[in-house]
């Protein structure tokens, strides 16, 4: 039986404590309960930090009765990917020769949100690395979904999604390089943000050196949540600046005022290469809501997503080919080497001159998107374009699995934000959309999931099958 305070949004667990309705160390105490319960069926979380939760509530508790507060996620509990650096906890990668990397401070984002009063409470689950699509490693293990346990979670932030869509977390940090916070939103039914390139700071202590330049620009840190408010709440506490990152950019959180009716370009089958029907009939469900919303919802497709695809596909492989196989050849999982072998078997070496070009490319992609927002306020289209696979499928399939996330990769390459929302059940399993916005419109894009999430609903927390 699942706490009703593991049913609450992080809003209203923080609104709860400043009220003084309940203490955060209740909160606190009726999510680890909850871990205990149900993580050992679907695996996503991988260390619980109890005793340095208990501690940080029972300070929340104290700052509370003297009248202080630490700031609006006061007292509220956080989980956090396994590749996030957090003080005091290993930045394991899912990789056992790193199990015991240990950073000596928090991401930057981490740092921002304690600040804010968030408390940490546990790690999560990913693949070897944060690559590949499915949550599964030699140190913790594979995830489970919640909903079908021989089903993927998505990855690489597929412990996040389990964990929250159960009730062990309300609120948790994942990052996104190919959809990684947007994929397990999709098959566990949870909501999730990728930012901007720039909006959320990123750095870590842990790194041997700055990444290749792909995962510069393409991966951010973005919230995951059960309900869309709390990824704003997330949002406005982590991106501040910080000096660690040079990418970090001072825009305003909140644009001028859209369209209106703001105006959506609607597809369900991104590029004509095909759609699960259920998965189609969910990007209807969301674009009807919408309508219902106020909102002006065309068929409308925007420009080269199979080649940005492509692109993005080409320019990642080359890299991890060149900057990271060798690491991972040697430390990493042989899930994760099979997956990336079948990668370079299908993605096409690109060769200097081609990967050099491809930039080139990659600009004129973005200058096409840019036009095209210059007559739609937002996209709305599926996230995977498949509904979740079996375990492990992606490592014989990685073609199939690749065209399925046409569109998730084709926001990474040009540095969109897109928030992933639920978009209704079906066959028993939940439904996802992801709706995507010019450069910096977070702001639009959470406007438009909340009138998604408020006419569709949302699916947590369940009790893991």
């Amino acid at each position: 039986m699942v706490s009703d305070l593991c049913t609450m949004s992080a809003t209203r667990l923080a609104k709860r404590i400043r009220d003084k309705d309940v203490s955060s160390s209740e909160v606190i105490e009726a999510h680890l309960e909850r871990i205990d319960n149900v993580n050992g069926s679907v695996n996503a979380v991988t260390a619980v930090l109890r005793e340095q939760a208990l501690a940080a509530a029972e300070a929340a508790d104290r700052a509370q009765a003297e009248g202080t507060s630490f700031g609006p996620l006061h007292g509220v509990p956080i989980t956090v990917k396994e590749n996030i650096d957090l003080a005091g906890s290993a930045t394991t990668q899912g990789v056992l020769a790193i199990a015991e990397a240990v950073p000596p401070d928090d991401a930057p984002h981490i740092k921002q949100l304690k600040a804010a009063g968030a408390i940490p409470i546990a790690r999560t689950n990913l693949p070897d690395f944060g690559l590949r699509w499915h949550t599964d490693n030699a140190l913790r293990g594979a995830t489970r979904n919640p909903w079908d346990p021989s089903l993927s979670p998505g990855g690489s932030s597929g412990g996040e999604a389990a964990a929250l869509v159960t009730g062990m977390s309300p609120l948790g940090m994942g990052n996104d390089y190919g959809g990684s916070v947007r994929i397990p939103s999709q098959w566990c039914g949870t909501t999730a943000l990728r930012p901007t390139l720039g909006r959320v700071p990123d750095a870590s202590y842990l790194a041997p050196d700055d990444f290749p330049i792909t995962m510069q620009l393409y991966a951010v840190q973005g919230p995951m949540a059960r309900h869309v408010h709390d990824l704003r709440l997330a949002l406005h506490s982590m991106s501040g600046p910080d000096a660690r990152d040079p990418w970090w950019t001072p825009v305003p959180l909140e644009g001028p005022p859209p369209n209106n009716p703001a105006r959506v370009a609607m597809m369900v089958d991104p590029a004509g290469e095909g759609v699960d029907s259920e998965v189609a009939a969910g990007v209807q469900r969301a674009a009807d809501a919408l309508r219902d919303a106020g909102y002006m919802v065309e068929d409308a497709e925007p420009p080269l997503i199979a080649e940005a695809r492509d692109t993005w596909a080409s320019q990642v492989v080359a890299e991890i080919k060149i900057a990271l196989y060798d690491v991972i050849r040697e430390n990493g999982s042989d899930g994760a080497r099979r997956f990336l072998e079948g990668m370079f078997d299908v993605v096409p070496d690109p060769g200097y001159a081609g990967y050099v070009m491809s930039f080139a490319r990659r600009a004129t992609i973005a200058r096409q998107w840019s036009q095209f927002f210059e007559r739609y306020d937002l996209v709305l289209g599926p996230v995977a374009t498949m509904q979740p696979f079996p375990a492990d499928y992606d490592l014989e399939h990685q073609r199939e699995v690749l065209d399925a996330m046409r569109l998730v990769v084709t926001v990474n390459l040009l540095g969109l934000p897109a928030v992933a929302v639920p978009a209704g059940p079906a066959d028993g399993r939940p439904q996802g959309v992801q709706v995507i916005g010019n450069r910096y419109r977070e702001d639009v894009c959470l406007d438009a999931a909340e009138a998604i999430e408020a006419r569709l609903g949302r699916p947590g927390p369940i009790d893991p099958l």
